[in-house]
């Protein structure tokens, strides 16, 4: 264990969870990543979305119901805090009124963020944030594998003739040479679509596509074992759509799907990816204004946590 002294999660018996600041799990807000080993990122956007609208409050929301999580991961053994040194780093700065130089400020904003060695962990926002994202780790990493989990491929060519939304991030990932295609897995795809291109077109590129149907009812612990077998090394990025899970589960959400992943299954997938480099992650789609319970932000906030537990780098108690 390191000597330097490690932020640590406002516990519940020093302020009760309803107060105090709506940070990330009640971290320090930093506005560098100057020493940090993780961060987390709220990005508030979502004028990329083609259905319902309300992502932007997403980065909000799942703050708040984080105040309900604590250091130590009883079911892994995780305690990321020992040893990595953690905070929140805010919001990125949109402009919600031009996806194109929002992109921009986004990528801008996790330049610095990587440089510093600072591994990010984002709060969407719809799913085109992935995109200015992954711009920015590739500047830093080269190309990389990718874990992608969603109900939807998200590689359309175009939306309403435009070629950044939600729908579009990777297959501008492929197009821009951001991503190891022979190391991309895309996890829970299912629903109806337009064409047999919808999931072809990623197989085209090299990917292993996983619909949700081929596992239902199976522990995806096997799954995960061929990832990290394909994977190895090589510097990943994790992109999870909260649409990858059922609406039974997860029903905030802009494009709801059924027959998805149950939220063991989600565990597993986030749980699988240790001994995988992860040089970044997010939790996108979380959409509060048709989460009226709270569960589907309360869910988002517990698998940020669960992807803080399987950094490079954290101890197991």
């Amino acid at each position: 264990m390191s000597d330097r002294v490690h932020h640590q999660p406002l516990g519940g018996n020093a302020m009760p969870r309803f107060g105090g600041l709506a940070s990330m799990m009640r971290l320090p807000v930093v506005d560098s990543p100057a020493g940090l080993d993780a961060a987390f990122i709220g990005v508030p956007l979502d004028i990329g979305t083609s259905n319902r609208s309300g992502a932007r409050m997403g980065p909000r929301q799942i703050r708040a119901e984080s105040a309900l999580l604590r250091p130590y991961n009883m079911a892994t053994g995780a305690a990321p805090f020992d040893t990595l040194q953690v905070a929140d780093l805010g919001d990125v700065p949109v402009n919600t009124y031009s996806l194109e130089k929002s992109v921009e400020l986004i990528t801008g904003f996790y330049r610095p963020v990587l440089a510093a060695g600072c591994v990010p962990l984002t709060l969407g926002g719809d799913h085109t944030i992935a995109l200015p994202i992954l711009r920015a780790v590739a500047e830093r990493h080269d190309p990389v594998a990718l874990v992608h989990v969603d109900a939807h491929a998200d590689v359309n060519d175009t939306m309403f003739g435009e070629r950044i939304a939600h729908g579009t991030p990777f297959r501008r990932a492929v197009e821009e040479g951001l991503l190891q295609g022979d190391k991309v897995w895309q996890i829970g795809l299912r629903g109806t679509g337009y064409a047999a291109d919808d999931f072809d077109w990623p197989r085209q590129q090299g990917f292993t596509v996983v619909p949700a149907h081929e596992v239902w009812y199976q522990s995806l612990a096997p799954l995960m074992a061929r990832v990290r077998a394909a994977i190895g090394d090589t510097p990943c990025y994790l992109s999870f759509d909260i649409d990858g899970i059922d609406p039974a589960y997860a029903g905030g959400t802009g494009t709801p799907e059924i027959g998805g992943l149950s939220v063991p299954q989600a565990l597993e997938i986030i749980r699988g990816c240790r001994g995988l480099n992860l040089v970044g992650a997010d939790l996108v789609e979380v959409a509060p204004p048709y989460d009226p319970t709270g569960n589907t932000a309360l869910l988002g906030a517990n698998l940020l946590y669960e992807m803080l537990c399987v950094l490079p780098g954290v101890a197991y108690r």
